[in-house]
């Protein structure tokens, strides 16, 4: 008997307890009813109004199920589920306080892309850092030179330059390279044509006249005759030109700043055989045999 006293005394008190609750919605919803009127049109009022009925429809039943409970579990369920009443307040709340909400979510997702985006830049300046310090400790010889076959496809005589052809050169790439090169005076324009040569493809991009040539033709040279290198038969564009004796991976870009291209060239020369070579080593392309100039032998390559 005195537990079941007991028990009766607590939903006693949670009863009035629930009341002060509902008193204090009834509260809050009057302040929020006034605002509403203030800032909301006629039809907004109805709204809201019809929003509080079902508000208090809801906190009606609650009370109820909180009565229920309590009854079927004691005080401890009772406890959790007092604590879980005051949850509606906010429904009774309008919404137009959200609309800002999209905007500050805007300026975070861009924060949020600017700071990864940072990072990833950092990474790239670090690495092509890193690949600047690497070549700058290795030794200035041919393997720092990116030099391939490739296949003049077109050539025609540069519209402001007497001296220079303006030359479509196919390196193995997705697409052929514009070259310009000094040979008007050493080599017919139908010479020219569809030709296989040797490609120094990695000087840096620089205009003649106006056109902007991303590579040279390598050419036995002397002052009196020009010959374009003669890669080896069964060569394809973009094979690559090696040195046994030199092996290593090409720079990406020669820094003209270094004269790296300025260093190794004067060591490039024919053979008795005409074979081009740098110190005695061969331009090779592994497999298919040497490069070679027609008839120059003993002669300055550039």
């Amino acid at each position: 008997m005195a537990t079941s006293k007991t028990v009766f005394t607590r939903l006693e008190q949670r009863a009035t307890e629930a009341d002060q609750v509902i008193e204090y919605l009834k509260q809050q919803v009057t302040l929020l009813k006034e605002k509403a009127i203030l800032q909301s049109s006629l039809r907004e009022e109805k709204k809201l109004r019809v929003e509080n009925a079902k508000l208090k429809k809801e906190i009606d039943g609650l009370k109820e199920q909180l009565v229920q409970t309590e009854t079927q579990n004691g005080a401890r369920a009772s406890a959790q589920t007092c604590s879980a009443t005051p949850e509606p307040a906010p429904q009774s709340i309008p919404v137009k306080t959200s609309p800002p909400a999209p905007k500050d979510q805007v300026k975070t997702r861009g924060e949020e892309k600017k700071k990864k985006e940072k990072p990833e830049k950092k990474g790239e300046k670090k690495e092509k850092k890193a690949a600047a310090a690497d070549d700058d400790s290795r030794p200035v010889d041919v393997s720092r030179l990116d030099l391939r076959v490739g296949c003049i496809v077109s050539a025609k005589k540069h519209p402001d330059a007497d001296s220079l052809y303006v030359e479509e050169v196919d390196v193995g790439e997705a697409a052929p390279r514009t070259v310009v090169s000094g040979l008007v005076k050493h080599i017919p324009l139908d010479q020219m044509q569809n030709r296989m040569a040797v490609l120094l493809c990695n000087l840096k991009p620089a205009k003649m006249r106006g056109v902007l040539s991303q590579a040279m033709v390598m050419c036995a040279s002397s002052p009196e005759k020009v010959e374009i290198l003669d890669p080896p038969t069964g060569a394809v564009p973009g094979d690559r030109v090696t040195f046994q004796l030199f092996p290593g991976e090409p720079d990406k870009e020669l820094n003209p700043k270094k004269k790296t291209w300025e260093q190794i060239q004067p060591d490039l020369h024919t053979t008795e055989a005409c074979v081009a070579a740098y110190k005695g080593a061969p331009f090779e392309v592994q497999g298919k045999g040497v490069c070679k100039a027609q008839t120059m032998s003993r002669s300055g390559i550039k």
